[in-house]
């Protein structure tokens, strides 16, 4: 049995074990085979992806990739880079966002979740009439308008426009949440407005430390706050 690539699957996406020993043109034939005999598991999922086993240049994981994206339907959201800080906080999120059904809400939403990868620099905008999730930083000066929710893998630092669509059930999460400028519909709030527009309860030594948060429009205010079940079942869709 060739062992050279063994896919294993889990909560944060698909763990892909490279034999470090086999040659990178024999791995390439491995993992097409292995993929492509596992296509109809995978279906047209949304997974974020991470390589082991071997150290790769970026070149030769693009060249992986394609091969993947080349015989299977699923669409690869990140690559995962273990020794990467940046994609550490993606894969953190990416398990806390499966854990407290974050997921399973966006599914609900009748307009399509738009996938950014990247870093979204000053004067840089995305833009999408559904919800969008954002792997990577949003910079001071980038800005991210959403016809509905707004999901950040990464430190928000610059502008969000969630709730385009005249839905102010909407919500804007990040994992670092020291935005700019937040508007929630018709709601604006902004970084150097009053402390208590953007959280309920008082400034604490936990606010220092970086948290998963949430923003969410209540009694015509935007609040952030700790991420949790119990917030998210609050917020009306």
């Amino acid at each position: 049995m060739d062992n050279s690539v063994i896919i294993k699957g889990g909560k944060k996406g698909i763990t892909v074990l490279l034999d470090k020993n086999c040659s990178f043109e024999d791995l390439k034939e491995r993992l097409e085979e292995k993929f492509r005999d596992s296509a109809k598991f995978f279906k047209e999922a949304n997974l974020a992806i991470t390589f082991e086993g071997r150290n790769l240049t970026s070149a030769q994981e693009n060249e992986l990739v394609d091969v993947i994206r080349r015989v299977s339907d699923f669409n690869i959201v990140c690559v995962i880079n273990k020794n990467n800080e940046s994609s550490r906080m993606i894969e953190d999120g990416i398990s806390k966002i499966v854990d407290d059904a974050i997921q399973s809400r966006l599914d609900l939403i009748d307009k399509p979740c738009h996938f950014y990868k990247g870093t979204l620099r000053s004067g840089q905008v995305f833009e999408t009439e559904g919800s969008a999730v954002i792997l990577g930083d949003v910079n001071p000066g980038g800005k991210v308008i959403a016809g509905d929710n707004v999901v950040i893998l990464g430190s928000l630092k610059g502008y969000i426009t969630a709730g385009c669509n005249e839905n102010p059930g909407s919500f804007v999460y990040a994992l670092e949440m020291k935005p700019m400028q937040i508007q929630i519909g018709e709601i604006i709030a902004r970084s150097q407005d009053n402390e208590d527009t953007f959280r309920k309860g008082r400034k604490t030594k936990k606010d220092i430390v970086i948290e998963p948060k949430i923003a969410y429009v209540y009694d015509n205010n935007i609040y952030i706050e700790e991420f949790s079940q119990d917030v998210l079942s609050d917020i009306q869709f």
